[in-house]
């Protein structure tokens, strides 16, 4: 079964490779599509390195799966793939570094905004930052209680017990990583659209956002604690409920309240990013004055968050530290 998992974790390397150098070639050669013809090429190379690296040489498959020989291949092949991985990455990414060099010029009236911001508008603006960190507390507090309880069920060392556990453990995994992938600007135009532009809406997207953060940090928490008072509570006998109130919680608030308020500091920088999309605060007044190019305005709008994610990082170091400690 090993040599197996060795050959397919081998195939899938070398398609990786053949699937780069073919696409980087064809890029070269302005070919837009490839044609369906070269795919038995791109699907069947691939299958003869990878034979021949698994039955010759210490391929990156053998090293993986812990069946490897002698030979130093596999280092080889793992540069090999670094180095296409980083040639795609500049190709793809378009890199430019003579327009970056040389096109600083059209940035002057932006900078000179920035560094020379408009004091006028110092209240209003003040205004829209406490909004900001309101928003984001609120939907970090919003998100505790559900994030609390359901990371319980997001454990394995507490849900693997039966097959009923195992279920509700990937379910809940599963739906707690599709919610995290989503990123919290794409609900704010969810709910932008389901109860109108404003706070409220940047609200909910950061609380569901939260939710599903807070949901893998929390039940990473419970799968490192210490399972001696887990078996010593269990053995007299106690519910499942038991378990959880009196073995797991006492070893867990601390850090969930170091957890919560570094996911505060977190919501306040992203509360900026909502509001591009109309989830209020400070952000989509960043926006707004984007857009009529008042570069001045922009300036003071970006000193002040500057500012509030300075004392905001200061905040959350010191009481993390003070609660871990």
């Amino acid at each position: 079964m090993n040599k197996i998992k060795s050959f397919a974790v081998e195939y899938l390397y070398w398609l990786y490779i053949v699937a780069c150098f073919g696409w980087l070639i064809l890029r070269l050669a302005a070919f837009a599509q490839p044609g369906f013809s070269l795919v038995p090429v791109f699907l069947g190379l691939p299958l003869l390195l990878a034979i021949s690296s698994g039955l010759f040489l210490n391929c990156v498959g053998c090293k993986v799966l812990g069946t490897s020989k002698s030979g130093s291949f596999w280092k080889y092949q793992i540069g090999i793939g670094v180095a296409l991985s980083l040639v795609m990455a500049w190709v793809i990414v378009e890199v430019k570094p003579v327009a970056f060099f040389t096109g600083a010029v059209n940035t002057g009236s932006i900078l000179q905004g920035i560094f020379n911001p408009n004091p006028d508008q110092l209240v209003p603006m003040l205004q829209a930052l406490i909004e900001t960190i309101y928003l984001a507390l609120l939907a970090t507090v919003l998100a505790i209680p559900f994030a609390f309880f359901l990371s319980f069920f997001a454990a394995k060392n507490l849900m693997f017990g039966s097959v009923w556990g195992k279920s509700v453990y990937f379910f809940i995994r599963t739906i707690s990583t599709i919610f995290r992938s989503i990123e919290a600007i794409v609900w704010a135009i969810i709910f932008c659209v389901w109860v109108g532009i404003g706070p409220f809406a940047g609200m909910l997207a950061l609380w569901i956002h939260s939710i599903a953060s807070l949901i893998k940090l929390y039940s990473e928490q419970i799968e490192n604690i210490d399972g001696g008072p887990v078996e010593a509570i269990k053995a007299t006998g106690a519910s499942t409920l038991q378990i959880w109130r009196y073995a797991v919680t006492p070893q867990i608030l601390a850090p969930y309240l170091a957890f919560t308020i570094y996911r505060w500091d977190i919501n306040v920088r992203m509360a900026t990013i909502v509001g591009f999309v109309g989830g209020g605060g400070i952000g989509l007044a960043l926006y707004q004055q984007q857009q009529m190019l008042a570069w001045r305005n922009v300036g003071l709008i970006m000193w002040l968050i500057a500012l509030i994610v300075w004392v905001m990082d200061i905040f959350s170091a010191f009481i993390r530290e003070k609660l871990v400690g």
